[in-house]
């Protein structure tokens, strides 16, 4: 037998993470090095770890699963990342090629699906479900149109999208700060910036457009 796959997993619902490891470690050339309930934590074990493959849900709690790409990608360029969603959101796809990741996938895929995938990563393969492969072939023939909200979303700043993934999560300011460790001046001042950017005159408005984006659990 060859070399392990090192596997991190992500998801913030515990069945749906505990399922997969369990399935994933069934196979003789995986091994899961670490579970993590939000992006934040991912990013951490990322680091801590240095696994060969990071499995991300997009919509995770504090931290959605793109930044935690971008920041694992930034931190470990070698790791391959592989996205999964209950949607499959057209206005990602492009974003996260961009970022490099090595595949896209639908929850709903089988276990077959998950691990041929992270097999192909480590052949430098990028695996798509494949109605998000028909929307990127469909988007060269018409190029896909982002909504007004998404661009502007796309001008946030990093420490800004952080910040609005909380506030749309009910965080309070004085919270927010503590846990990004500002001042909750700064909070009050990222959050006028994200209303105004955004087009919006209220909490509610941001948490709507998150969900709407995807990037946050309508169940949170």
């Amino acid at each position: 037998m060859g070399q392990l796959i090192r596997v991190l997993l992500a998801d913030d619902h515990a069945i749906v993470r505990q399922g997969m490891a369990h399935l994933l470690e069934e196979q003789d050339d995986i091994h899961v090095v670490g579970e993590a309930k939000n992006g934040n934590i991912a990013v951490q074990m990322a680091v801590e770890l240095k696994p060969d493959i990071a499995i991300l849900d997009i919509a995770m709690p504090l931290l959605n699963g793109i930044e935690s790409a971008k920041r694992i990608r930034k931190e470990l360029p070698g790791c391959k990342i592989i996205m999964l969603s209950m949607y499959s959101h057209e206005h990602y796809i492009h974003n996260l090629l961009e970022v490099g990741v090595s595949g896209y996938l639908l929850k709903e895929s089988s276990g077959v699906e998950i691990i041929e995938a992270i097999r192909a990563a480590m052949n430098n393969e990028i695996v798509m479900s494949p109605s998000i492969s028909k929307k990127i072939k469909d988007s060269l023939l018409s190029p896909y149109k982002t909504s007004s909200k998404e661009e502007r979303y796309q001008k946030l700043s990093n420490r800004e999208r952080e910040v609005f993934q909380l506030i749309a999560e009910g965080f309070p300011t004085k919270k927010i700060a503590k846990m990004l460790f500002i001042s909750i001046s700064t909070v009050k001042s990222h959050r006028a910036k994200i209303m105004e950017k955004l087009g919006v005159d209220s909490p509610t408005h941001l948490a709507h457009i998150a969900i709407n984006l995807g990037l946050v659990d309508p169940e949170l």
